[in-house]
């Protein structure tokens, strides 16, 4: 007979005793104690690393130490048997004390019950081998978040042994979350979150593995296309014209911003950006923001535009009007893309920094501020809730990706190692102000735009149908939607990015 255990009631935070948990190791709680950077692909197809010794925030290990526990988790990834190899599992030394587990499962804020949502059944091990690995994992997360560690660990265990990153759609996806339960039972998600770099591209002739999305995945390609579009039609006939970037990332959109500039017939403005970017990024030697500065002004220069460069290197949170250099006579356009989501709201801080910057903004009077980001709640949902939201949302992503790179295609597998797995972990992972990727959908970013002053403006008729030719040439999975002026781009029926603009 299965165990009956009381349905599951969210807390921040569920943890697991370690003598109830034989996953929660060392491994898994200190696999990533310092921070490092994906740079290379060996040739065996495992990860080599680059440790950034710049970053001392996190518990710290010497460099060998780290590179060990890098290797370990890419092992348990690639390895299919991972789970039967005692050397390659994540198994601990020490682990959490029953005294800290209970601390951390019990005092926990509790957020919301969901009894109807989650098993009220914990399968006995016989009975695991015959549980789909999509339900296997829901129950684990229930499992986990009451603290259940014994039986979460077992099917952990059968978990690992079922799915692997190199499979379908469905085993790749169970296998990052199952990794990312991992680390959420050994509070080890912020150290894996600060470990794997995704926008670093690992050589000056390689693209990161968050530009390889951005490029490959039509959905995010796409917002990017329509936020250029609403751009450039908002500024067809203004001589001076200074965009302001809160995330710049590698410049990618204003490569092609600038070439549909220089293809369009009449007279062309002269066109200033501001990117902004965390300081540490601005003297990296490859993918740093004045080495993405001096690549745009020559591909201006190329193009024959206009064209000049200023890099703020400042945290997001900290820019204030001076430093972005605003002056009278141009028109100025603020673009956030795929950032905002990483400023903690109200429900993190009362400092609201997500809604302080928009009012910041807001009194600089841009005549267009354009917004692209994930349509998916992983901010407000408790974790169950935000398990389901995420499972949904990258299983989606996962399938689209293999419409565009193929099974086999390498820049995929990176993309998902570096990339989406990083977001997966600080999803499942994390709280409180260690969970960065905190999305929102289309109804509360136009809630939060409208609050801080600004009118929605539609996105054109001639950008959407433009874009509906083109993503059809991808698959007629990819779709796209215009609701209330703001444009949807999604696989199947599942929406997954929003862009919108906004005076």
């Amino acid at each position: 007979m299965p165990l009956v255990r009381p349905a599951a009631v969210m807390g921040s935070h569920g943890c697991c005793s370690v003598k109830d948990a034989d996953i929660t190791s060392e491994t898994s709680m200190s696999m990533f104690g310092s921070d490092a950077t994906c740079t290379t692909q060996s040739s065996s197809g495992e990860l080599e690393y680059e440790l950034d010794s710049q970053s001392q925030d996190m518990v710290g290990y010497d460099s060998d130490k780290m590179k060990l526990k890098l290797q370990e988790l890419e092992k348990v990834l690639l390895d299919d048997n991972a789970a039967n190899d005692d050397s390659q599992s994540m198994e601990i030394e020490g682990g959490l004390s029953d005294t800290t587990c209970y601390a951390l499962h019990h005092d926990s804020t509790m957020e919301s019950s969901c009894s109807d949502s989650v098993p009220s059944i914990i399968s006995t091990p016989r009975e695991l081998s015959f549980t789909t690995p999509k339900s296997l994992l829901f129950e684990c997360a229930a499992a986990i978040q009451n603290g259940y560690c014994h039986e979460a660990s077992q099917m952990i265990d059968v978990l690992r042994q079922r799915v692997s990153i190199q499979g379908e759609p469905s085993d790749r996806i169970a296998a990052y979350m199952v990794e990312a339960l991992v680390a959420r039972m050994a509070t080890s998600g912020r150290g894996i979150y600060k470990a794997l770099k995704c926008k670093s591209p690992p050589s000056s002739d390689r693209l990161s593995a968050m530009q390889v999305l951005f490029e490959a995945c039509p959905c995010f390609r796409f917002g990017f296309m329509a936020a250029n579009g609403a751009i450039l039609e908002t500024c067809r006939y203004e001589t001076r014209v200074h965009i302001i970037d809160f995330d710049i990332n590698q410049g990618s959109q204003y490569y092609t911003l600038l070439q549909t500039l220089a293809e369009t017939p009449g007279e062309r403005p002269h066109v200033r950006l501001t990117g902004v970017d965390d300081p540490e990024s601005v003297q990296r030697s490859v993918g740093g923001l004045n080495i993405i500065g001096e690549r745009l002004m020559q591909h201006a220069k190329d193009l024959q535009l206009s064209f000049e460069f200023h890099a703020v290197a400042a945290e997001t949170a900290l820019v204030s009007p001076s430093m972005l250099g605003c002056q009278p006579g141009e028109a100025l356009v603020v673009n956030f893309a795929f950032q905002l989501h990483h400023l903690p709201d109200e429900s993190v801080s009362t400092t609201n920094l997500r809604d302080q910057l928009l009012r910041m903004v807001k009194s600089l009077r841009p005549k267009l501020v354009t917004l692209v980001e994930q349509d998916v709640n992983t901010n407000t949902s408790p974790f169950l809730l935000r398990f389901a939201e995420a499972y949904n949302y990258y299983s989606a992503v996962f399938a689209s990706l293999d419409a565009t790179l193929g099974r086999d295609n390498q820049d995929r597998i990176n993309v998902e190692k570096h990339c989406l797995a990083r977001d997966i972990i600080n999803v499942v992972a994390c709280e409180g102000e260690e969970r960065i990727e905190r999305y929102e959908v289309a109804g509360k970013w136009k809630a939060r735009m409208s609050m801080a002053g600004f009118n929605p403006r539609p996105i054109s008729g001639n950008v959407y149908g433009e874009i509906q030719k083109l993503i059809k040439q991808y698959s007629d999975r990819y779709k796209v939607k215009q609701e209330t002026g703001t444009l949807h781009f999604g696989w199947e029926d599942k929406m997954l990015i929003l862009s919108s603009a906004w005076t």
